[in-house]
């Protein structure tokens, strides 16, 4: 035992695991960090402070382990959450293998390579990117414990989780596909998982990646299987039929193989209600909705749903009839905030549009305030843009929300020159100005506001985490030729930059906040990253555009890579204040973990780079701590 962790402390750490925990737990300790979001309904929260305030600027590198697959050439974004349950590490690389590693040494201990084999018949949704595991045990101290692990293929592995095989009585030998039960044929559309599934007791929630753009798509049901036997046992319609709840905010037959509305970013749960939430991604086609007119329930909605039966217990639109690619990019945060001297049970769920919304846990009803407000209407011949759009009045906004000439970036005049001769030829001003023929400024961008990574909560405090994003997009409609299947295409997912490919926008591009969700207020904002070359011309850090999140300790610190200076932070949970820094092999586009294994605490990271900001790759598995005793 480390010489600063007493009994009593370890007693402490015990009780708390058990308030934020979740059922079935390999440990009582508080030591591990069990599901991609921490516990259960994925707060990123640990209670272990061996790492502290006072000793964070001691980390020191660990181990780091290689995947191997940068010196095969083939690196790609690793975006998992490592889990560790009884000092053993679960992860998946960059080409979606499974690895366990001994969380204290990160030493290899087996490995698994769903691509092994035959070729799989069905392409990858998303680009085969991946965000981590679920772990699932019967709870019996030398019983059955399982990885389940989704891949973007549409497939469903249940391994063993001490050895790594293939559990032969899950689906067919160990593996279920995700095709079957849909009633339809779509073997050659982009159809699975990309986030980690969620476990609630022995079924494994599963959310999916489908095409978003104009022409067929696979639908974004969301499905609950056995955990022992892959059969479904419930699947909820996302986009509703006939006779559903919902139905009438789809015009005519607009519902009928709509993709979308797809709760690809995972999923939060409530162990003791047996609910589950998510936060639901925007109506396919994202940038024209001239033949679904409506609200497209459950498009853009937070959902709770029973996750025995998938019956729908509430939802909350946050956005209408969404024509800006603005899906909710990630799960709610399951939350108790403190209101007049009494606790209330409460979901908190950040958005791409910059807003963090909060509601009852138990009836979905605002917490804060949140008024229907007047926007622009659409232009765009056949489009019915939503005519108002639901705006929190507190907390206030994290992220620009609108870019005007008084907006447009101030690193030299020449930059600020050539944005402004830009922004007059396109259609600025206020968020949600509908897409246009001409060009429209698109703010946030399509990447948030907050992305998939979303945010971290700090129980003890009440204060919610999340990095963000100030990179605008420029949307433009073409028309289709006469008798094309679709009215309208997009020219691209073209980002707003001025001449040296600096966002067009002022500073800062990226950000990391504290919002106070007890009263909704901002107790801190900070930039996040910087680009060296800008600092060396005397440009004040201006944060830069990050993927991957936060976790917070009971010691006080948020954690977090995301930003494409390579570099990993910690920051003062209270304050703001950075306190330690390191560089990595490559940018850390992922969510950390922290555990502890002997009564030494880790915080891990991947370090993978690539991805949505073409950075150098590498393939590393980088694990920091306080120097050995």
């Amino acid at each position: 035992m480390h010489p600063s962790i007493t009994f009593g402390k370890l007693r402490q750490i015990a009780l708390i695991y058990l308030i934020v925990s979740c059922y079935p737990v390999p440990t009582l300790t508080g030591q591990d960090w069990i599901c991609v979001g921490g516990d259960r309904g994925c707060q990123r929260y640990s209670p272990v402070d061996q790492i502290n305030a006072q000793n964070v600027h001691q980390l020191e590198l660990a181990w780091e382990y290689r995947t191997g697959e940068l010196a095969d050439g083939q690196a790609k974004i690793m975006e998992c959450t490592p889990l560790v349950i009884d000092g053993t590490m679960y992860l998946t690389s960059g080409r979606l293998k499974v690895i366990a590693l001994d969380a204290a040494t990160g030493k290899e201990r087996w490995r698994f390579d769903p691509m092994q084999g035959e070729p799989w018949k069905s392409p990858l949704a998303s680009g085969g990117v991946n965000r981590g595991v679920a772990y699932w045990s019967d709870g019996q101290a030398n019983g059955n414990r399982r990885i389940l692990h989704g891949t973007s293929d549409g497939r469903l592995f249940s391994l063993d989780a001490r050895t790594g095989e293939l559990d032969r009585q899950f689906g067919t030998a160990g593996v279920k596909d995700l095709r079957e039960d849909l009633q339809r044929n779509v073997t050659k559309l982009g159809y699975g998982p990309t986030s980690a599934p969620a476990i609630l007791d022995d079924l494994v929630i599963m959310g999916f990646s489908c095409g978003e753009g104009p022409g067929p798509s696979a639908p974004g049901d969301i499905r609950a299987f056995d955990v022992r036997t892959g059969r479904q046992v419930w699947r909820f319609h996302t986009v509703p039929r006939p006779g559903q709840v919902g139905h009438e905010t789809w015009a005519g037959t607009s519902w009928k193989d709509r993709g979308g509305a797809n709760a690809w970013s995972g999923y939060s749960v409530d162990t003791e209600r047996g609910w589950i939430f998510a936060g639901l991604g925007s109506a396919a086609f994202d940038f024209y909705g001239g033949d679904r007119h409506g609200k497209n329930l459950f498009a853009n909605c937070t959902i709770a749903l029973d996750g025995k039966t998938g019956e729908r217990k509430w939802h909350f639109q946050t956005l209408h009839h969404d024509l800006w690619d603005h899906d909710l990019p990630t799960y709610p945060n399951l939350v108790t905030i403190t209101r007049d001297g009494r606790q209330i049970d409460a979901v908190a769920q950040v958005t791409k549009t910059g807003y963090v919304f909060l509601f009852d846990r138990e009836t979905g009803e605002p917490l804060f305030e949140v008024q229907e407000q007047p926007v622009p209407a659409s232009d765009v011949e056949g489009e019915q843009a939503w005519p108002t759009q639901p705006i929190p009045v507190k907390p206030p906004p994290f992220s620009k929300t609108e870019m005007t000439a008084a907006d447009v970036t101030d690193i030299a005049p020449a930059n600020t020159a050539h944005v402004l001769t830009q922004l007059e030829k396109l259609r600025g001003g206020p968020a949600y100005n509908p897409p246009s023929l001409q060009g429209t400024v698109v703010v946030p961008g399509f990447h948030g506001g907050a992305t998939w990574s979303g945010a971290s909560f700090d129980p003890t405090t009440g204060w919610l985490y999340v990095n963000s994003n100030n990179q605008p997009n420029i949307v433009t409609l073409v028309r289709q030729p006469e008798g094309a299947a679709y009215p309208y295409r997009i020219t691209g997912y073209n980002k707003f930059l001025d001449q040296e490919g600096y966002p067009a926008i002022r500073p800062p591009w990226g950000q990391l906040t504290a919002i106070d969700l007890n009263r909704g207020e901002i107790r801190w904002q900070r930039v996040l990253g910087e680009y060296p070359e800008l600092t060396a011309r005397g440009v004040p850090p201006t944060g830069t555009e990050n993927f991957g999140g936060t976790i917070v300790t009971a010691g006080g610190l948020v954690f977090i890579g995301a930003t494409r200076d390579k570099m990993f932070r910690a920051f003062d949970a209270r304050s703001g204040e950075l306190l330690w820094q390191t560089k990595l092999p490559a940018g850390g586009y992922a969510t950390p973990s922290t555990y502890s294994v002997n009564g030494r605490q880790f915080v891990v990271i991947p370090a993978s780079g690539g991805g949505k900001l073409k950075t150098p790759t590498a393939d590393s598995i980088m694990a920091y701590a306080l120097p050995a005793p």
